[in-house]
Formats: C-alpha cells, sequence, structure tokens
C-alpha cells in the first residue's frame, strides 16, 4: 500500500481544478498550472478533495501512484503559495544584479555570464551575493536554479562558486608540503 499515494489531496478555497482523462489544470491566485498525468493512474474529484487510484499491484502502477499525488499537490500547492530556491555566492569579487528581468553575475570569468528566466519565473537579489528564483513551478524553480548553480559550482578547496543556501560545501585541505 502507498501511504502518500492514498492520502487525499484537499483543494484550498481559491482554487479551481478540473480533470479531463488524464490531464489536469490547476488555476490558483498565483497563476496556471497544466499537466498530463500517466494513463493508468485515476483521478477523482469528489467535492473539494482530490483522489489518486491506481488499477492494480504492478510495480509501474506502484511506483506511478505515490508520484503522481505528489505531483498534482505540489501544482496546489504553487498556485497558493509560490516555491523558491536560494542561492549564495562566495568569492572576491564574485556578484550578481539584475537587469531587467536578465540575471547578470560576475563569476571570474573574462566575461559576465547572463541568463534570462524561463516563463514563469522570476529571480530576486536581495544583496549582491544571495540570489532567489521564485515561480509556481516547483520543478522548474529547483531545474533553473541548478542551471543558475551550474554556471560555478561550489570548489573544494577556497568555497568559491554559487552553492544553495542550505548546502554545507565539505572542504579539503591543500597541499601540505615538505615535513
Amino acid at each position: 500500500m502507498s501511504r502518500i499515494g492514498n492520502k487525499p489531496i484537499t483543494v484550498p478555497e481559491g482554487v479551481e481544478v478540473s480533470i479531463n482523462e488524464n490531464h489536469i489544470t490547476v488555476k490558483g491566485p498565483k497563476g496556471t498550472l497544466e499537466r498530463e498525468f500517466h494513463k493508468n493512474m485515476k483521478v477523482s474529484l469528489e467535492g473539494n478533495t482530490i483522489h489518486v487510484t491506481r488499477p492494480n499491484d504492478e510495480p509501474l502502477n506502484r511506483s506511478l501512484h505515490g508520484l503522481t499525488r505528489t505531483l498534482i499537490n505540489n501544482m496546489i500547492e504553487g498556485v497558493v503559495h509560490e516555491f523558491k530556491r536560494e542561492l549564495e555566492i562566495n568569492g572576491v569579487g564574485y556578484r550578481a544584479q539584475k537587469q531587467g528581468n536578465k540575471l547578470v553575475m560576475n563569476l571570474g570569468y573574462s566575461h559576465p555570464v547572463e541568463m534570462d528566466p524561463p516563463e514563469g519565473i522570476t529571480f530576486d537579489l536581495a544583496d549582491a551575493n544571495h540570489i532567489t528564483v521564485r515561480g509556481i513551478d516547483k520543478e522548474l524553480v529547483g531545474q533553473t536554479a541548478a542551471v543558475v548553480r551550474t554556471k560555478r559550482p561550489p570548489e573544494v578547496y577556497r568555497g568559491k562558486g554559487i552553492k544553495y543556501a542550505e548546502e554545507h560545501i565539505r572542504r579539503k585541505e591543500g597541499k601540505s608540503g615538505k615535513k
């Protein structure tokens, strides 16, 4: 039995959910999200609760059961509250700034690194060393934050680079030299 898949999803006030065969649309105060789910999963809306059921206990259906429920729950949560991912830039002369919607970062290269946000994503800067990626689609927020991090991943000897705010970088000791 899937513990996560069997939990009902409560639809909050102000959120409109429409299910058409294997396509779900969620409209809320922050925006609209759409997603196709696997044809084996049965999603039903009764009042203000959503139930996800599977036809049998085959391994594929068992793995999709909890996944489908979690994806639908993330859609509902995203249109009510935005998702965000925070990044930190460490290093002498490393900084970020916004030019319109574009994120421009100086990361020790001979040129500034520029990134246009995907549709539905915004970059917020608390200061020159802290970037917040915001959006209603959890998957897109995480992917965009990962792409920003790949522009200069954290380095283990000096700790320079872009890291997630909650990430801990294990530092290595440099050369010890002759003894």
